[in-house]
């Protein structure tokens, strides 16, 4: 019982950490706005996919979960 206590501890901190980081995101000026980003406007028509963003996102938390595993 005391590991799915461990379990859903580790799971809210996890959310709350994912939320913090969403409530803040808007805030960091170049977020969602990078060079690579894919962003088409047409009439009637909008399609948005963050590839720098989503690339740059992936590298930093690889470095990090690297880090923190030794």
């Amino acid at each position: 019982m005391s590991e799915m206590g461990r379990l859903l501890i580790i799971a809210g901190a996890l959310l709350l950490g994912m939320g913090l980081l969403l409530t803040v995101a808007g805030k960091i000026p170049f977020i969602g706005r990078l060079p690579g980003d894919i962003y088409i406007k047409r009439e009637g028509f909008v399609f948005y996919f963050p590839l720098a963003t989503s690339i740059l996102i992936s590298v930093i938390l690889t470095l990090l979960f690297t880090l923190f595993r030794r």
